[in-house]
């Protein structure tokens, strides 16, 4: 299981310690939905502007937002992909990860960590617009961070 770590911003400081712990917490959700050595997940930390015009060419939303997640499972197969299965970037806003920490009254890495199990759900196939996928989503993601000892 491989998770790709990447820094494109430099509003919020990032060390190592904090790549380190996200790509576990992407590995701990992959683990959990049952994926193997060869899944490959990129997770990528951005600022406002960045993920701002993320969000307005690929949702038509010219506002930033948390995480944005590019699955690469949809559509046709790929030739040559059996050994590697790519399942996409999950990217993060940290600045707006900074200021939800701090409206919800938990620690930056608490909100950074729900937010990178959030967006690799996404990118395994689970969505919220309906109530019921909502609960659902919700309930996976608080498990994962529970099994991490990520407390609120």
């Amino acid at each position: 299981m491989s998770v790709l770590v990447s820094n494109l911003q430099e509003k919020v400081a990032v060390d190592e310690n904090l790549a380190e712990f996200l790509a576990g917490v992407a590995e701990a959700v992959l683990k959990s939905e049952g994926y193997g050595e060869e899944a490959e997940v990129s997770v990528v930390f951005v600022d406002d502007m960045y993920i701002q015009s993320l969000n307005s060419e690929y949702r038509g939303i010219d506002s930033p937002t948390d995480v944005l997640s590019f699955a690469m499972l949809e559509g046709e197969a790929i030739p040559g992909q059996e050994e590697e299965l790519i399942l996409g970037d999950v990217v993060v806003s940290l600045q707006t990860a900074q200021r939800q920490a701090d409206e919800y009254g938990h620690s930056f890495r608490r909100e950074t960590a729900y937010l990178t199990a959030h967006g690799v759900l996404h990118l395994l196939g689970y969505d919220h617009q309906e109530e019921e996928g909502r609960e659902e989503m919700r309930l996976k993601e608080e498990g994962i961070l529970a099994s991490l000892n990520i407390v609120r």
